[in-house]
């Protein structure tokens, strides 16, 4: 058994660990309801804009853009991963890297090259030591996105599917369910399909619009913010959830950690209790003897 000096130590260290977690986790969740209320807020341009842009899939019009035209042969692919910037988060990084790598393991099977954008450190590391292709990478992101960090690693995977470097662009995240359960997804970006704009369009219905002043100016520039909107709440949903799995997991470690606490206590007031014994019993022997 330890010495009572070592477990008062052991006492002392424990308890130093869980003003930190503890700590840590008050900050998480300060944090986390400023970032739910941001991605909150910007849900409803994001809804809709994805509904508007699945309906301009649909639409009649003289002027097809390439973000719209889905390719028969599939050869490259192009995939951009949100993960944090720090860690004790729990699994958040973990299960949409996993995800990640489980369709990139799919994608060399069936021979498709693949280039990989990194928005956060966490992912930026896992994919270098993954030997994936990082054509870019953010980070340093902070607490609240900014769409101007954003949009230039983004640019770069656009740019390509714009020049059929990449046929396909998907975005990996983790989507903010509520303060205990996040889950990690892989949507597709570019062309834009049906899943992502909400399901609102379909081969049966035919929209119809009037542009001003021109079809393409109007396309262009609408199917641009579409890009920057799915982005940004990508990243909102993200730091949300981020700050979630934080808060969860540095509570757990608290209450990990007074149970440790406990449980040293309990064993110092037994080791002190068997060395009073034995005082005892020493004394008692010594006055017998004498």
């Amino acid at each position: 058994m330890a010495s009572g000096k070592e477990i008062r130590n052991k006492i002392k260290s424990v308890e130093s660990t869980r003003k930190i977690t503890k700590a840590m986790e008050m900050v998480a969740a300060s944090k986390m309801r400023k970032a739910q209320e941001r991605m909150r807020a910007a849900r409803p341009y994001n809804e809709k804009i994805r509904r508007m842009a699945g309906n301009l899939s649909h639409a009649l019009t003289d002027y097809s853009h390439p973000f719209l035209e889905a390719r028969e042969d599939v050869e490259a692919v192009g995939l951009i991963v949100v993960t944090s910037d720090k860690g004790l988060c729990g699994g958040l990084n973990t299960n949409v890297l996993r995800l990640a790598l489980g369709r990139m393991k799919e994608w060399d099977a069936q021979g498709k090259k693949l280039k990989v954008s990194a928005i956060g450190n966490k992912g930026l590391g896992f994919m270098a030591r993954a030997g994936a292709d990082v054509v870019s990478h953010i980070t340093g992101l902070g607490d609240e996105p900014r769409l101007e960090k954003l949009i230039g690693p983004a640019k770069v995977q656009i740019d390509a599917y714009m020049d059929g470097d990449i046929d396909v662009l998907y975005i990996g995240y983790t989507r903010f369910i509520n303060t205990m359960k996040q889950e990690p997804v892989i949507e597709q970006l570019l062309p834009l399909s049906g899943d992502l704009a909400g399901g609102s369009g379909s081969s049966h219905n035919r929209w119809d619009y009037l542009y001003e002043p021109n079809t393409k100016t109007v396309i262009d520039d609408l199917l641009l913010r579409y890009v920057e909107i799915v982005l940004y709440q990508a990243v909102a949903e993200n730091m949300a959830s981020e700050q979630s799995a934080r808060m969860v997991a540095m509570k757990s470690a608290s209450d990990n950690a007074k149970t440790v606490i406990g449980e040293l206590r309990l064993a110092y007031n037994k080791a002190r209790q068997a060395a009073i014994t034995t005082e005892l019993t020493e004394i008692v022997s010594g006055a017998a003897a004498v």
